[in-house]
């Protein structure tokens, strides 16, 4: 069980649970943004390939489940809520440091809570940030995805890139 003192805080990887609540806010404020100033399904062209395009997803990636009748709802809270709790035991036995591990879980956490945070109070998760190319379009997507993809990028780094330089560094002493 985690004990809640001070020390656990600055001296694990949720020291840097700013990043993630920064995250959080600048998600939630640009669907905000998006449901008050864009008309659903309408494309507000920005530049060449690059739309605001307000659209709910009642699914998860790609709108996968979203046409199973309601239950992928509770589905995806329970497994978010999972996956946030899962990510605020692994940063809590992680060392003060940012490292592309702790950063990369930031995102992570703060894109699950963000889109938890819709399908709780809405049903459905906001997206607006819509790319083409021609009549090609890439799934319509929000700022916590974006978090969820750079995280999962940035921990796939650091597995195989840049784990093994850090234990051998901690090894050898070198």
């Amino acid at each position: 069980m985690l004990k809640l003192d001070r020390s656990l805080w600055r001296q694990t990887g949720l020291r840097y649970l700013w990043l993630a609540g920064l995250v959080l806010v600048l998600d939630q404020l640009t669907k905000f943004l998006a449901v008050s100033y864009l008309t659903f399904g309408q494309p507000l062209a920005v530049m060449p390939h690059f739309n605001l395009t307000l659209v709910y997803n009642y699914g998860a990636a790609f709108s996968f489940l979203a046409d199973m009748g309601g239950w992928q709802r509770w589905f995806f809270v329970i497994l978010a809520v999972g996956i946030s709790l899962g990510l605020v035991f692994w940063l809590s036995k992680l060392k003060a440091k940012p490292t592309f591990e702790v950063i990369g879980l930031q995102l992570i956490l703060a894109g699950a809570i963000g889109n938890l945070i819709d399908r709780l109070l809405f049903g459905k998760v906001t997206d607006f940030l819509d790319f083409y190319y021609g009549n090609w379009h890439y799934a319509t997507f929000n700022i916590a995805d974006v978090g969820i993809t750079l995280g999962a990028a940035m921990l796939i780094i650091y597995e195989f890139f840049l784990r093994p330089k850090d234990e051998k560094t901690a090894t050898t002493g070198k």
